[in-house]
């Protein structure tokens, strides 16, 4: 019996590893095909072209040879299942829309967490109900909430996890149950964890959707996003993915297979790093306290523990003081830098409630669990000492 391909190898050499075959193209690292459109030897060859779902020389808003090859990447990466397929968007909300969008109708419900990211909120909170899609938002850490919340009419559970920027969790498992129950979709955004963390689709989850330029891309220089499931699912979500248009270029295609490759070396870092900062930080007279999932003090580490493999590199921290000493913190930093996005090379580090204050109110942020001290930190690559010193200082400025 073969013995299945590691993640190592699974990254580097993606779906030809997992289905035992060598790479058919000669060329080792894909080129990327910038055409917009491909012509056709003949009527017949036009019309099988315009008629079959993603083809990947017919017009690259239906598909591309980059985006066949990133797709067989990812779904070898989180289940290597036949059963599965992909789609990729022109980033992480790309995919959420698409998702939401293409499986929702007027009337239909939905349950999602009361923290989601901050556009994905959006969704819920705005732009759904202007289509008549109810919503009903729970908390992610209480399992029976889920449960009271589903209704006639639930199509569709949304989960984060871990979610930005508090790094609770929502136990996957779980709502994949209830949600089977009911007859909904339950869908999973995995950006936090990476494939490599945490698989949803072990899990009974149907659909997983990634930011990929996130851990994915890892590198901070593409915007790129993914949606992984059953065919079924995938073939459902195509004709919406047309529609909308939200393409993602060859070039971030060819980038993304490019960061995948070292996405097993990349994440074991920042887990390891991220682990020994989050015992280091929340050990520090300043520090009121550290949510990160690997820490025995987090309130689910045991579900953690249960349906993570490795934690992530980041990190919700509380300065003690409250909104000025967490300011004066991040402030003082000199290798992390404040940047928006997470999940690459470099460390990079924002005060959430100077951040989410441009689209929520403070009672919103209270509801969502951001408190006014926290600073949420996305450990890179960098040296681990450094860092430490880095924010040692920091610190002491606080």
């Amino acid at each position: 019996m073969t013995q299945a391909p590691s993640f190592d190898t699974l990254c580097v050499q993606g779906a030809h590893a997992a289905a035992g075959e060598p790479a058919v193209d000669s060329a080792l690292v894909p080129p990327i095909v910038y055409s917009a459109t491909f012509a056709a030897s003949n009527a017949q060859a036009f019309a099988e072209m315009a008629s079959q779902p993603r083809h990947a020389r017919y017009y690259t808003r239906y598909g591309n040879p980059l985006h066949e090859h990133v797709a067989r990447q990812l779904v070898a990466l989180e289940d290597g299942s036949g059963a599965h397929d992909a789609l990729v968007t022109a980033s992480g909300m790309g995919a959420v829309s698409l998702v939401l969008l293409g499986l929702l109708k007027a009337g239909d419900h939905v349950v999602a967490q009361t923290n989601h990211y901050m556009a994905s909120a959006k969704h819920f909170a705005e732009l759904l109900p202007r289509f008549g899609v109810r919503c009903t938002l729970v908390d992610q850490t209480d399992l029976a909430a889920w449960e009271r919340a589903i209704q006639p009419g639930t199509k569709l559970l949304m989960t984060e996890t871990p979610v930005n920027p508090t790094c609770a969790l929502t136990d996957l498992a779980g709502v994949a149950r209830l949600a089977h129950a009911a007859g909904a979709v339950s869908v999973c955004d995995n950006t936090f964890a990476s494939p490599l963390n945490q698989q949803p689709l072990a899990l009974g989850i149907d659909l997983v959707v990634h930011s990929a330029t996130k851990y994915l891309g890892g590198h901070h220089d593409i915007t790129a996003g993914a949606v992984i499931g059953a065919k079924a699912l995938i073939d459902t979500l195509w004709p919406t993915q047309i529609c909308l248009g939200a393409t993602l270029s060859p070039m971030d295609a060819w980038l993304l297979l490019r960061g995948i490759r070292t996405l097993a070396l990349r994440v074991r870092q920042h887990n390891a790093s991220a682990l020994e900062l989050a015992r280091w930080l929340e050990q520090q007279p300043q520090v009121e306290r550290v949510f990160y999932p690997g820490l025995e003090s987090h309130p689910q580490h045991a579900l953690a523990v249960a349906q993570m493999r490795g934690f992530g590199g980041v990190m919700n921290i509380l300065i003690r003081g409250g909104y000025e000493p967490a300011s004066r913190f991040v402030h003082a930093l000199k290798l992390p830098r404040q940047a928006v996005s997470l999940g690459g090379v470099e460390s990079l580090v924002v005060h959430a409630a100077a951040m989410w204050r441009g689209t929520m109110n403070d009672e919103q942020m209270r509801v969502a669990g951001i408190a006014p001290n926290a600073v949420r930190l996305s450990v890179g690559v960098e040296g681990v000492d450094d860092l430490r010193a880095d924010l040692a200082r920091a610190l002491a400025a606080v």
